[in-house]
């Protein structure tokens, strides 16, 4: 047999597909994979079929459709006084996940170093060591999940190619501060590192606090690709549709992959998000949606064993278990998916060394049904 060299010699399947294999194995309520169990909006799917039957069925452009770059373009500029150009600036990705992957081949190279903070959305390592760059990570901890600045900057290096950073954060539901910002931005003067922001939850925050995206502080905005998801703002995940923000000379380079990497996306839908995006509404009212949701949720949980702080952003809040049991994460997310028919994720294996906090990860973006089922299988054990 022909031997295979792996460049990714330790990745192994996802814990989403780990996860969700056991919940349907086992009959189980999946509160794992981070995705809603309800319907999208039934505007935004008739405008889908409009574009396919407006003729909207071929190439798109390779950045992307202009009406909804320049859509995009206002919305971000409305909201965050920044001055992003629809032309140069904005490129329209098959999801997040691939423009996280095409900034990272265009600018990692062997000896890069990347800082990451853990717990991390498990595609940054595999795409960092895909193209030779060095993981420095630095570990976050619960119950609060805040970064410590000074171990950041201990951790800067002349090696230093890229910061990745992540706000709204998954899986811990924690919320980068306007102090956080500009401690980043002050450590980032005078350097020439590249700013990675994923801010796919950007309109997933809650108890009216404001999202600081990069995009607010110009000393970060000049250096910094934002990326951002229409499957999270939308409930559209299966569409994988997403854009990513950037000054020109650095969205430049990105497109030199990008079109190499889908070229473009989906065209009749970037026509039907360029039409939806025209009211605000459609995506400013996801804050009380969803924190309705979490609200519903944590109440109906209050009396349980497992403790927890409310999740600032995002649709996942993290349950702590210690008062029940010492097992570790993984063995007691299965425990729970096999004997009590609940699906959650372990957040050790995100983290540095699998540092176990004793928590799991549950996603709320479900019907007040499945809520309530989840919650009732909750408070029993």
């Amino acid at each position: 047999m022909r031997h295979i060299h792996s460049k990714l010699p330790e990745v192994n399947t996802t814990i989403f597909t780990v996860m969700s294999q056991l919940a349907s194995e086992y009959d189980a309520i999946n509160l794992s994979q981070g995705f809603p169990n309800f319907d999208a909006s039934p505007e935004l799917i008739n405008l889908v079929t409009q574009g396919m039957l407006k003729g909207y069925n071929q190439y798109a452009p390779m950045p992307g459709l202009m009406s909804l770059r320049e859509v995009i373009a206002n919305k971000t500029n409305a909201l965050y006084s920044s001055n992003y150009h629809p032309d140069t600036e904005v490129t329209v990705t098959s999801g997040a996940t691939q423009a996280i992957f095409t900034i990272i081949s265009a600018f990692v190279t062997h000896g890069d170093e990347v800082i990451i903070f853990k717990p991390a959305y498990d595609s940054y390592e595999p795409s960092i060591e895909l193209f030779g760059g060095t993981i420095v990570p630095v570990q976050m901890s619960a119950p609060d999940f805040r970064v410590d600045w000074q171990e950041v900057s201990s951790k800067i290096t002349s090696k230093t190619k890229m910061v990745i950073i992540n706000t709204p954060h998954n899986p811990s539901g924690s919320v980068l501060s306007k102090e956080d910002m500009l401690q980043l931005e002050k450590l980032l003067k005078d350097t020439n590192i590249i700013l990675l922001s994923d801010e796919v939850y950007e309109h997933i925050i809650f108890d009216g606090q404001q999202h600081q995206s990069v995009a607010l502080f110009p000393g970060l905005a000049e250096r910094a690709f934002i990326t951002a998801s229409f499957g999270k703002t939308f409930h559209t995940t299966g569409w994988k549709m997403g854009y990513c923000l950037a000054p020109k000379e650095l969205m430049t380079e990105f497109r030199k992959v990008h079109q190499f990497n889908v070229f473009c996306s989906n065209h009749p839908m970037q026509y039907a998000l360029a039409e939806y995006l025209k009211t605000p509404e459609n995506y400013l009212s996801l804050p009380d949606f969803y924190q309705e949701k979490r609200d519903l949720f944590l109440s109906l949980i209050k009396d349980s064993r497992f403790t927890f702080s409310p999740a600032a952003g995002t649709y996942f809040q993290l349950l702590d278990y210690a008062a029940i049991t010492d097992e570790g994460d993984v063995a007691f997310a299965e425990r729970l998916t096999k004997e009590h028919q609940l699906a959650s994720i372990p957040v050790s294996v995100f983290n540095l060394n699998q540092q176990d906090d004793h928590v799991l990860r549950f996603c709320f973006a479900k019907t007040e049904d499945t809520l309530k089922r989840a919650a009732e299988i909750l408070c029993r054990i």
